[in-house]
């Protein structure tokens, strides 16, 4: 036998490790051109909430392309959750006396710090979904957030209809945000809410994929419109019960009302027994 040959059996074999080999590459290659559209997947969108798309768009990433535990040691992160169907609405689960805070599109220096200093008066905690176009020049208030204890969650880059997006795109707003969270509070964030309330399989997938569970809300106060601080309060207090998950804004315009009213309708709900808390992933 020459050194240059191969008996018949190892070329079998060598041709059967080859096409194996080749399968796996084929599984760990996902199409997607960006240019294609993202599909609604017959999910229907929620209720508009909050100012126009802000234009813009945070850079491209390969945030959690690498396996989910990265560089942590094991066990530091939670399992991926399942890919939902629909958002979180509620959480009955926290307990019959209790009820969610949230606000969206910051940190805003304007507005952000008034809402946190009303929430520590009441040694409350809340959920925080943040633009990564707006944490990028406030890293301090997340800092801030995190170290009162409040959850910060992840509300895209740039805040654009996600329908619209292509899952390029998509993996982009929601990656560039976790990456820059992470790298600020030492953790990435563990929920997301979709700008506008405009979820499709998409942004399901690509959030379960990132370890994020997607949170919606139970009363939307509408402050966005500045109806003024009375109507606020009063959406809140109308809608207020178990597991209620409350939305409101801390940036994307201007918020004097949003914050004159958390003043007022914070200690009526503690007055009327109910916790004001934020969720836990484990």
């Amino acid at each position: 036998m020459k050194n240059d040959h191969i008996p018949a059996e190892r070329r079998i074999l060598l041709r059967l490790g080859l096409a194996l080999g080749a399968a796996a590459v084929v599984r760990m290659i996902v199409a997607d051109p960006a240019g294609t559209p993202a599909r609604p997947g017959g999910e229907p969108l929620g209720p508009a909430a909050g100012p126009p798309a802000r234009a813009g768009t945070g850079p491209t990433t390969t945030y959690r392309l690498r396996p989910m535990t990265g560089e942590a040691p094991p066990g530091f992160l939670p399992a991926p959750p399942r890919v939902r169907t629909r958002p979180i609405e509620e959480m009955p689960e926290l307990g019959a006396d209790a009820m969610v805070l949230s606000f969206d599109d910051g940190p805003d220096p304007r507005y952000t710090p008034d809402i946190l200093a009303t929430l520590r008066r009441y040694g409350v905690r809340a959920m925080f979904f943040v633009c990564g176009e707006m944490a990028v020049d406030n890293r301090d208030l997340l800092r801030e957030m995190a170290g009162d204890g409040h959850v910060v969650g992840n509300h895209s880059w740039s805040h654009p209809l996600i329908p619209k997006l292509s899952r390029r795109r998509i993996r982009d707003e929601l990656g560039s945000t976790s990456e820059l969270i992470e790298k600020t509070l030492g953790t990435p964030p563990l929920w997301y809410r979709a700008p506008y309330g405009a979820w499709n399989r998409n942004s399901f997938e690509i959030g379960a994929a990132m370890g994020m569970e997607p949170l919606a809300w139970t009363v939307d106060t509408l402050d966005w419109t500045r109806p003024g601080a009375d109507a606020i309060v009063g959406k809140v207090e109308q809608g207020a019960g178990p597991g209620v998950v409350v939305l409101s804004h801390d940036a994307g315009g201007n918020r004097a009302q949003s914050v004159a009213a958390l003043r007022r309708y914070l200690p009526a709900l503690i007055a009327d027994g109910y916790r004001p808390t934020v969720p836990h992933r484990s």
